[in-house]
């Protein structure tokens, strides 16, 4: 088994893809044309979103969606950058809403975390 990506349910892709891309440096892979998908360039893991209604026609039985609204589900999507500094104002600056600034980790590691536009919790660390 490898592990090979993790798939993002969100309000508006096209709108996620836009966040990512200004909010963390990311760049857009791939974009359906439905705009119900899209895929990032991240290295060796793709991270993708795909539009909640995507996913309600995955996931008949239903799913809580991610909303800022709500307190953040129990998981969250990790950064490493070497000036976490910089990397938390730009977040900030594209619309990310701040949930723990920075702090050291009793492991030596620093790192703060922010939501983004869906809710959806974002760490921004130093390397370990």
């Amino acid at each position: 088994m490898k592990f090979s990506y993790t798939i993002l349910y969100v309000k508006d892709v096209a709108q996620s893809v836009a966040f990512y891309e200004k909010a963390f440096g990311l760049k857009q892979q791939f974009i359906h044309e439905s705009k119900q998908y899209a895929e990032m360039e991240t290295g060796g893991t793709t991270l993708a979103f795909a539009s909640n209604e995507l996913a309600k026609s995955n996931l008949p039985q239903g799913f809580q969606e991610n909303s800022l609204s709500n307190l953040p589900a129990g998981i969250e999507v990790g950064f490493v950058t070497d000036d976490i500094t910089a990397a938390l104002s730009r977040a900030i600056k594209a619309g990310a809403v701040i949930v723990v600034d920075t702090k050291v980790k009793p492991w030596g590691q620093t790192v703060s975390y922010v939501r983004d536009l869906d809710g959806i919790l974002v760490e921004i660390a130093s390397p370990m």
